[in-house]
């Protein structure tokens, strides 16, 4: 099997033309026509899972973000990220990632269906299908039952298996309608409002932006750029295993990249 053999399986479901416009999925590094063995599939390609990758002898990494958001001008081992770039290629290793278009085709309805979201529709609007599907970035919908925004915190924590979230406003608010923003939720704030949410699920709040909606009567639950979007890894893995069962497929160890003392 060879490695565009696997990337258009991961384009037909996940089509690149549905990214954003500042988006840049897709091959990043390497050859198409190389042969592939295993993949590894990681949220980013840190130097850490780059390394795990050597070491296993890896010949394609799949990712959420992309590597390469923007031109660089030189790859060398002194330049970043061109040192990965040269890491990757010297190894023989290709990288793929799927960013903004896997976020409208599937983050959303994954969210959507672990959080029990009850009547649920896109928070924020990007395209609609041939068939009338409505795709989007993100999600609102009623919680199973109405509960408080500290029990809400507790919730998100659970369904997504964090040690902790950060919350905007007040604890004891009853919360029912729940927006949900996997990676970094800023420019939904105001279709979340438009839409009445009681709560945003998101992550990479800032100290204005989570004043800002509490003053406006809607909590808002700071769950970490990783923290919701970490469910890429599994999802991508499964559906790898499922689609090519010839293929070895080994999944990063889902950790916060940073710690909380």
């Amino acid at each position: 099997m060879i490695i565009k053999e696997v990337t258009a399986k991961l384009e037909k479901e996940y089509p690149c033309r549905m990214a954003m416009d500042w988006d840049n999925p897709g091959l990043q590094v390497g050859r198409p026509e190389r042969e592939v063995r295993k993949v590894f599939v990681a949220l980013d390609a840190t130097e850490e899972v780059i390394r795990e990758c050597v070491a296993w002898g890896a010949e394609l990494l799949v990712t959420h973000h992309p590597l390469l958001m923007s031109g660089i001008k030189k790859v060398n081992s002194e330049g970043f990220p061109g040192r990965k770039v040269l890491e990757l290629a010297e190894n023989g290793i290709a990288h793929y990632a799927l960013h903004t278009n896997y976020d409208v085709s599937a983050m959303r309805e994954m969210a959507q269906e672990m959080l029990k979201l009850e009547d649920a529709r896109v928070l924020d609007p990007t395209e609609i299908g041939e068939d009338g599907t409505v795709y989007g970035i993100g999600c609102i919908g009623n919680l199973p039952e109405e509960m408080t925004g500290e029990e809400c915190c507790h919730y998100v924590k659970s369904v997504f298996s964090l040690e902790s979230v950060r919350l905007f406003g007040r604890s004891d608010a009853p919360v029912r309608k729940m927006a949900v923003c996997p990676g970094s939720g800023k420019s939904v704030i105001g279709a979340a409002l438009a839409l009445g949410a009681d709560v945003l699920v998101t992550g990479d709040i800032g100290h204005h932006d989570g004043l800002d909606g509490a003053d406006q009567q809607m909590l808002m639950i700071d769950a970490g750029h990783y923290g919701v979007e970490h469910i890429f890894i599994r999802q991508m893995a499964s559906l790898l295993r499922e689609s090519f069962p010839e293929l070895e497929v080994r999944e990063a160890e889902e950790r916060s990249p940073f710690m909380v003392y």
